[in-house]
Order: C-alpha cells, then structure tokens, then sequence
C-alpha cells in the first residue's frame, strides 16, 4: 500500500511539529547519556532547527514535549531497567534547570507550546499533549528527537493507536546504536509512520506557505 502524499498529511492548520527530549540533560551539553547526545548532534539536532524554521514560518503548530524529575525522584517510574539507569545519570532533570529545558537554539518560540512529564516512557504518558493537540485540531504529528530505541517508538505507536498520522522525518531523530536505529524505523516504524526526510517536510511547508 502506497503511503499518503506529504502534500495531504502536512497541511499547517492541522499538523503539529512534537520535539521529544530535546532538552540540556538528553541531548544537549548537560546529557546524562552522551553517546546518545553526541548521535543526535551529528544529524538530528541541525534537521529539527531546520524544521522548527520551516513549521513557524507556515503556522504549523509547535510543541516540545521535556521529561522532568524531581531532586528525590518522587512520582517518576522505578519499574524497568531504564528508570533504575536513570537514578545514576549525572542529568539535572529537575523543572527549570538548564537540563530540564528546551535547547536554547530550539527556542521557545513565544507561539511554541511545552508539556511536561514526570513518568512514562513517551509524551503521550503523563503530559496533556493528546488534549491539546485534539483541541488545536490536529490530525499529523511529525515527530522528532530522541531516543529511537524507546521514546520515539513509543510515541509512534501511542498517536497511532489514538488515530494520528505521524510523519517520521528520519534524519531528525536519533538512537544508538545508528545501526540498530535505522534498523528499528526500517522493519517498524515503516509499518506505523510515514517515513521522510527533514528536506522533504520543508520542502512541503515552503510549497504551503507559497
């Protein structure tokens, strides 16, 4: 089955660009898992610029979605390896710090809105994003950020499950391995999501933007 056009999924007034953990303590200079960091700085954190460019100039709507935990861990999880890995991160996750928030290069925008999370494994766990968005009247999210191997499977499959069509710039999202990122998109997020490119999104926001 063909995917659908980009033309038909992107149009402004009802897509939404979601960052995910594009913050300090994930993947910018404060990153409790650098290796992670230093993938998403080869490749995804130049393209999610681009496309934070490209969605504001065509008044698509925009979101960053951070994960915050408090200084004594209360009412985060503690039921999976990954949350017990993340008790001995040296990230500063705590609301306000410089690990806790948006990428300074990423904004916010005064137009931009931003949801937090204490728990879960996605954005769509913890945050009011499926209220806001269904608000806004959005039916496309094109999630970006990180990581591919837990966060942003999880959002593809949680948006799916409550009807979006996600659009998966490829190029603007990370995990690590690469290998086994690409790998992750190629054999199931291809299933999912419709899988582009950052030049392909702008490219279409440009076009709509006349």
């Amino acid at each position: 089955m063909p995917q659908p056009q980009l033309s038909d999924l992107l149009d402004p007034t009802t897509t939404a660009l979601v960052t995910q953990e594009c913050q300090g303590g994930v993947i910018g200079p404060q990153a409790g898992l650098p290796m992670l960091a230093e993938e998403a700085r080869r490749e995804a954190i130049p393209n999610i610029g681009r496309l934070l460019a490209a969605a504001r100039s065509a008044r698509a709507t925009v979101v960053h979605c951070l994960i915050h935990r408090r200084a004594d861990g209360r009412g985060s999880n503690h039921n999976a390896r990954l949350f017990a890995a993340g008790k001995s991160f040296p990230a500063d996750l705590t609301p306000g710090s410089l690990g806790g928030s948006v990428l300074p290069e990423f904004g916010p925008e005064s137009s931009d809105l931003v949801l937090t999370r204490t728990h879960g494994m996605g954005p769509m766990t913890g945050t009011d994003l499926d209220s806001v968005l269904r608000n806004l009247g959005i039916t496309t999210i094109v999630g970006v950020g990180v990581s591919v191997n837990v966060a942003i499977t999880n959002f593809a499959m949680d948006a799916v499950n409550r009807g979006y069509q996600f659009v998966l710039p490829r190029d603007a999202v990370s995990g690590f391995p690469k290998e086994y990122a690409d790998a992750v998109i190629d054999n199931t997020l291809s299933l999912l999501t419709t899988v582009t490119t950052t030049a392909a999104v702008v490219d279409t926001w440009h076009s709509a933007g006349g």
